[in-house]
């Protein structure tokens, strides 16, 4: 009887406890994130951990994803480890247990500034909002995928508990829908993706599926909105006001000029006014509120660019992000040029790999580099960059070349023959048709006489736009509507054409393209 009683007893402890254990994991442990300041260059950031259950935590490990191009500085009262972009952080030697009600908090600095927030936050392996644990979902079976010429559609049987999924192309993430369906857009035409599909939990990422490779049919792929956009440059040249220029010409479209590095990987239009609450923020308040829209001009001739201070492509698609996510852009220009730049193989790849990440993080958004040419078509260092964007799988939508600044005395002919020549590189590298490659072109002018002297009359101008129009290309540009007023005589100054025209007749002509 009492060998019976003791292994009672035995029987009743271990389900006390059991039942304890459950209780306390029910109760949950938890992670919260807190960002305690941003000063533009960086930022800090808070955790508190807390023990919402009935016995001791012996220890907790608090992974956070943080957006592409965001990393950690520094840590403090916990140790840290990286591994892309996910930062894992355990407690400090010192740490004794977590005890049931209390709370620890750790802090780190990450950079670039402007953080938007984690991109997903895990603790102990899973959820931060409470308890852990559990078992991951198996991979998704039958993945299968139809494509047009710039989309993939996707489909899949659902896993046993999952919640969300995980789409990746080229092993790159790309989206994590709820449903088992997924559309991936913004795709370059006659082009092979190759897709896998995982699922999550609370618990975590399960595995991933079984490979498929889709190939996009013919098409102009992802040229986006075509857009008829001179240049307008806030900090230069007598600065119309945009909406006047939009009233009078029909224009809704504008580059603005020049997004630079204030100092490090930081973006700052000219490289000194802030993103938000500057003369250019106001211009585009303004050509919004007129139904209009801008793309930025990341770079230019001169001045002190991303690309070469921003040190890896995550870094730099980091700051072009936060332009993007500034303004809430459809489109981004690089204007790629100089020795800085153009002529530096390394930043070159640099940009090119940082466009790919910005493609993959925004579905859907046009990416545009903008470069100098010879009167045949692209010179040494513009067809390296076209090759490299092929290889690299950079996915850009449009090639705009600046044809000016050789010295022509026939400047419409000079622009035919560059644009003919970039569209037989096009076709030649990527397998486009004709009218594909023209759909991936664009022209960037410059109105009245050029640093060159060159002379482009309205009356040349127009023919460039007719001729472009009509050959479908996506993109037309001019350097600059601060320029759009007439001069005669005046000489290549900031705030007038040089030559006799109306105001705003160049601007006038591109409107119709």
């Amino acid at each position: 009887m009492k060998r019976i009683s003791l292994a009672l007893a035995a029987i009743t402890a271990v389900v006390v406890a059991l039942l304890t254990a459950q209780a306390a994991s029910a109760a949950g442990v938890t992670a919260s994130f807190t960002k305690v300041s941003d000063w533009g260059s960086g930022f800090e950031g808070k955790v508190t951990v807390t023990n919402g259950t009935t016995s001791s935590l012996s220890t907790w490990s608090v992974a956070l994803d943080f957006p592409s191009g965001y990393t950690v500085s520094s840590t403090w009262d916990a140790v840290h480890t990286g591994s892309g972009q996910t930062h894992t952080f355990t407690p400090p030697s010192w740490a004794g247990p977590l005890a049931p009600g209390a709370t620890v908090t750790f802090g780190f600095n990450g950079s670039p500034g402007n953080f938007p927030g984690l991109a997903a936050c895990r603790l102990n392996g899973g959820s931060c909002s409470g308890g852990g644990g559990g078992t991951v979902p198996g991979a998704p079976t039958g993945l299968t995928g139809t494509s047009s010429a710039s989309s993939v559609s996707l489909t899949w049987s659902a896993a046993s508990g999952a919640t969300s999924y995980n789409v990746y192309r080229n092993g790159a993430k790309v989206g994590s829908p709820t449903g088992t369906s997924y559309a991936d857009s913004g795709l370059a035409a006659n082009t092979t993706y190759s897709y896998q599909v995982s699922a999550s939990n609370s618990a975590g990422e399960g595995a991933k599926s079984s490979t498929i490779s889709v190939k996009t049919g013919t098409g102009g792929g992802n040229t986006g909105t075509k857009q008829a956009a001179p240049y307008l440059y806030m900090g230069w040249g007598d600065p119309p006001n945009p909406a006047t220029v939009m009233n009078a010409t029909g224009i809704k479209w504008f580059t603005m000029a020049f997004i630079l590095s204030s100092g490090g990987c930081n973006p700052a239009w000219d490289g000194s006014r802030p993103l938000q609450g500057s003369a250019d923020a106001n211009a585009i308040a303004q050509i919004r509120a007129a139904g209009g829209d801008i793309v930025p001009s990341i770079g230019g001739w001169s001045g002190n660019k991303l690309g070469p201070n921003c040190s890896t492509p995550e870094a730099l698609a980091g700051a072009y992000q936060q332009v993007i996510n500034a303004y809430g852009l459809k489109a981004i220009d690089i204007d790629i040029e100089n020795s800085d730049e153009f002529e530096n193989e390394a930043v070159q790849d640099r940009i090119l790999n940082a466009l790919k990440i910005v493609k993959q993080n925004n579905p859907g958004i046009q990416t545009i580099l903008t470069f100098g040419t010879s009167t045949t078509g692209p010179t040494y260092y513009g067809n390296r960059l076209i090759d490299r964007s092929k290889e690299l799988g950079a996915n850009i939508d449009v090639f705009t070349l600046m044809p000016f600044d050789f010295g022509s005395s026939n400047i419409y002919n000079d622009t035919v023959g560059a644009s003919q020549g970039l569209n037989n590189k096009l076709k030649a590298t990527f397998g486009w048709s004709t009218t594909e490659a023209y759909a991936h072109q664009g022209i960037s002018g410059m109105n009245g006489l050029s640093d060159q002297q060159e002379m482009t009359t309205t009356a040349t101008w127009q023919n460039i736009t007719n001729w472009a129009k009509s050959n479908g290309l996506s993109r037309l540009a001019f350097w600059s509507v601060n320029r759009d007023r007439g001069c005669a005589g005046g000489g290549v100054v900031s705030n007038c054409s040089g030559i006799a025209q109306a105001d705003w007749d160049f601007t006038r002509i591109t409107a119709g393209f």
